[in-house]
């Protein structure tokens, strides 16, 4: 499990070797099981993560009970539901484990006091989260202006290890259409492709 935080924590900062070891002692690395619930909806997160190893996927219960699928975290990205983790206000969502997961974890006291020992560490987080938003921004807006079949071809494009590591029945709910959907778009798009 060091052999993750250190890679990552290599390519985020320019920490000496000492103080690497220093900040990785503090932190806290666990692996999880797949299926396992990190949050429930309606529960106050009181953890952050960060995704070392394996799928994180975010979802919520409509009106109706329906599940839906809202996103998928995989290496090296932070999964952090802010209005939650920092108003410390019910989750609108769920995280569960896709599959076997190593994730770094946080906590707000922790952060803060790391944060004070070593201020690179805020800059470094940042920077992290800024690059983050802005994804998930252009991701969004891209996402809204597609057909469901744009949709999948440009999951397939820019994320395409996804597409055989979740459930085909959490992509369609992710994709916004049924898995019935799903199975005629990939058909034709294959059909399509050796035609």
């Amino acid at each position: 499990m060091d052999l993750y935080l250190m890679k990552f924590m290599a390519k985020y900062t320019d920490f000496n070797k000492e103080a690497l070891q220093e900040i990785m002692g503090h932190m806290v690395v666990e692996t999880y099981e797949k299926g396992t619930i990190l949050l429930r909806q309606g529960d106050i997160s009181s953890k952050c993560y960060l995704v070392l190893n394996g799928c994180v996927r975010q979802y919520s219960y409509g009106v109706e009970g329906k599940e839906i699928t809202n996103d998928f975290f995989t290496e090296e990205q932070s999964v952090t539901l802010f209005k939650s983790y920092k108003l410390r206000l019910p989750s609108d969502y769920s995280l569960s484990c896709v599959e076997k997961t190593t994730l770094l974890i946080g906590d707000a006291d922790t952060e803060e006091k790391m944060y004070v020992e070593y201020p690179a560490l805020q800059n470094i987080t940042r920077s992290m989260l800024e690059l983050n938003l802005g994804e998930t921004q252009d991701a969004s807006a891209r996402f809204m202006s597609k057909t469901p079949e744009e949709r999948y071809r440009s999951l397939v494009e820019q994320r395409p290890g996804l597409i055989n590591r979740v459930p085909q029945h959490q992509l369609a709910s992710y994709l916004g259409i049924t898995p019935e959907s799903l199975s005629r778009i990939k058909k034709r798009l294959s059909q399509d492709s050796s035609g």
